[in-house]
């Protein structure tokens, strides 16, 4: 054998290693989470700007084919569990701005945004910025941005006890007692097979048919260029590219940053052009990937991803039929589940926000409050905000790393 079959081999081994049942359980989680509540998100925005049946799906299609395409790549390009989908943030604005905008503009002001993303990933000016930033200030930004998974599964509890009470108990006494069991995946199926005994899985009812993509002709306008594309781009590398780089350097990763932010902007034009608002590396989905949930070995997580990747491109392809599916799990369950996946990153994302010996400890801790507070400033979220406050108040009291 030579070395080139040699080392195809040893890829096609670790690749069957990382498809494990711990990798396949969390993938399944990150795809129900992106594929749920961000979904409906994303109709009420094709609602808001009057959109057709068939241009919804074709907005469902870009987005979610897309996103999973960019993880399947990502995941065997650089064999780090980084995660495509669209950003969530980005939906929600839309909702507003689609409502004195034609969808034509809109589809046109997209695939500027992707633009602007992929002439700063091509520049380098990403990678210069997380290499300037200081380590404890993005680390606060991450814990701030994503505690709201960990307050989301103790209200899940709240709201419905049995059901998500049970799923968190098992994730616990899982991890406790039965170390060949994904806690996280004995908790999604102990919560679903409760929400069936009670009967909280009931189909949604959703505008939307079971009909063929219908794509629309972009038109370019400078009202949509600031209104959609600044903002968007704003939020695809602060919101959704910052995020993944922080929670992948949180697990010990070396994120790959400029291709990240290429990647971003490459999914960005051509998801607009087919009716999408952007196809980007997304914060949450590889939080969930990256997680210890994930598997024992950081180097086999990206199996993880994989997973989301090829679920998120089945639902993209089948969206008109899944959607109702999806929306027919409890919302709780899986609000719970993904809450107790993130424990390990929130962990460790806290551990080096605030850890002395790395200094900025007060500029760590404003970028924490703002992130997880719902500040929004020129249409942009709240975890670009954290970054640039705990930069200026760390300049402000001339803070740094300690002195040895």
């Amino acid at each position: 054998m030579d070395g080139a079959e040699a080392w195809k081999g040893q890829k096609a081994s670790g690749l069957r290693q990382a498809i494990n049942l711990k990798s396949v359980s969390t993938g399944v989680v990150a795809a129900l989470f992106g594929c749920s509540g961000p979904a409906l998100i994303v109709i009420r925005a094709a609602e808001a700007g009057q959109l057709s049946s068939g241009q919804t799906v074709a907005w469902l299609f870009a987005i979610y084919f897309l996103g999973g395409l960019v993880s399947i790549g990502m995941a065997l390009r650089y064999r780090q569990p980084i995660c495509g989908a669209y950003s969530i943030p980005g939906a929600a604005i839309l909702i507003a701005a689609l409502g004195g905008l034609q969808f034509s503009e809109a589809v046109g002001a997209f695939i500027m945004s992707g633009a602007i993303v992929f002439i700063l990933g091509v520049t380098g000016v990403i990678a210069k910025l997380m290499r300037w930033l200081p380590m404890p200030i993005v680390m606060a930004m991450i814990a701030g941005a994503l505690i709201r998974f960990g307050i989301g599964a103790a209200e899940a509890i709240g709201a419905d006890p049995i059901m998500a009470g049970a799923a968190a108990l098992v994730f616990f006494l899982v991890a406790r007692f039965v170390k060949a069991v994904p806690p996280v995946l004995a908790a999604g199926v102990v919560g679903f097979a409760v929400a069936m005994a009670m009967g909280l899985v009931k189909p949604a009812e959703v505008n939307i048919d079971f009909v063929m993509p219908v794509f629309t002709a972009p038109s370019f306008t400078l009202d949509a260029f600031f209104a959609i594309s600044v903002p968007l781009a704003a939020l695809v590398i602060g919101a959704e590219n910052a995020q993944a780089t922080g929670v992948l350097m949180a697990e010990g990763y070396k994120p790959p940053v400029n291709a990240m932010t290429i990647t971003s902007g490459i999914g960005g034009m051509i998801a607009g052009a087919l009716g999408g608002h952007n196809a980007n590396i997304a914060g949450p989905m590889t939080a969930i990937c990256s997680s210890p949930q994930a598997g024992d070995d950081p180097a086999l997580r990206y199996g993880s991803t994989l997973v989301n990747g090829v679920l998120f491109c089945l639902f993209g392809l089948f969206a008109g039929g899944a959607v109702p599916f999806i929306l027919a799990l409890p919302k709780s369950l899986i609000v719970v589940v993904a809450g107790l996946a993130m424990i390990g990153v929130l962990l460790a994302a806290f551990q080096q926000a605030f850890n002395k010996s790395l200094g900025y400890q007060i500029g760590a801790f404003v970028a924490l409050v703002v992130a997880m507070s719902k500040l929004s400033l020129l249409g942009i979220s709240a975890p670009f905000w954290a970054l640039v406050a705990g930069v200026v108040v760390s300049t402000l009291l001339k803070e740094g790393e300690p002195t040895r």
